[in-house]
């Protein structure tokens, strides 16, 4: 298998085989994130290396039953490509449970409920998808490239087509100017997104970004770590989805946290109250991460 660059995969593809059909990040403008800067020229691998890493891994990993598709928003594949990409990890994993790929709003918005409804068929089962923010003011302001309610729209295409939804959202985003409209208008877009799954990372000022240089300017401060938490609690107090596992586990968070909402949401509150009184230990700093 051959990789390009540093790769990214979501936590809950820990144990995923990983193939990279893209390189880099064809939007890769968002003012923080240092993920895929590393390849500023956004390209497709050609498909037979991308087919004979996937029958490699077959052969290697024969027991992997989860494939998840690099690098960061793979979704924005022709049609034609995906489908081969996924018939091939059909025949190599026999035990294979489900495909999934990092999209964006605007990979989503881009296809056609039939193609979408065929990916799905043909087994791409769950796509992760990052707002980070359902504040439009903060959207503008980290060039994410699509607004809340075209999120909305997306998610909405997606989960038609049969797709499960894993969005993500970023403590901090809105900086201390913005931090209660962010964590308020966060709770909002997860409810109206109604992914099966849920994340909250925090947001690192990475050297190097437009945004640590927009720091460095004066221009943006991230909240204190009561704030962050305070968005946390703030988030999932006002969250509504239907029911969404709900994970905060990243290794960016001070707070690692796992349950179910809304049904686990007096329990995280209260968690997060006592962590806000002192009585929770935080991860320390040296500990937290990318």
């Amino acid at each position: 298998m051959r990789f390009v660059g540093k790769v990214y995969r979501p936590p809950s593809e820990a144990r995923s085989f990983l193939v990279q059909a893209t390189i880099g990040c064809s939007w890769n403008r968002c003012l923080y994130c240092d993920m895929y800067r590393d390849k500023p020229r956004y390209r497709e691998r050609p498909l037979d290396e991308v087919l004979e890493d996937i029958a490699l891994g077959g052969r290697a990993f024969p027991g992997a039953d989860k494939v998840f598709v690099t690098d960061g928003d793979a979704l924005g594949m022709g049609t034609d490509r995906w489908l081969a990409i996924l018939d091939a990890a059909r025949a190599a994993f026999p035990r294979l449970r489900r495909v999934s790929c990092y999209a964006t709003a605007r990979n989503l918005l881009d296809k056609r409920p039939d193609e979408l409804a065929l990916l799905r068929e043909r087994g791409l089962a769950l796509v992760y998808v990052g707002p980070e923010s359902g504040d439009d003011a903060v959207l503008r302001r980290l060039a994410k490239g699509a607004t809340a309610e075209e999120h909305v729209e997306a998610a909405a295409r997606a989960r038609a087509a049969g797709m499960a939804i894993s969005a993500i959202f970023l403590l901090g985003a809105g900086g201390v100017e913005r931090s209660e409209a962010h964590a308020r208008a966060s709770a909002r877009l997860a409810t109206a997104m109604d992914p099966a799954w849920l994340a909250a990372l925090t947001l690192t000022v990475v050297p190097g970004t437009p945004l640590a240089r927009l720091a460095a300017r004066g221009g943006f401060r991230l909240p204190d770590v009561r704030g962050l938490l305070g968005e946390l609690r703030t988030f999932i107090d006002e969250a509504r989805p239907s029911d969404a596992l709900f994970r905060t586990n990243h290794a960016s968070n001070y707070l690692p946290l796992a349950g179910r909402l809304p049904r686990d949401r007096e329990r995280l509150v209260a968690l997060l109250d006592a962590a806000l009184a002192g009585a929770v230990p935080l991860r320390p700093e040296w500990a937290r991460g990318l």
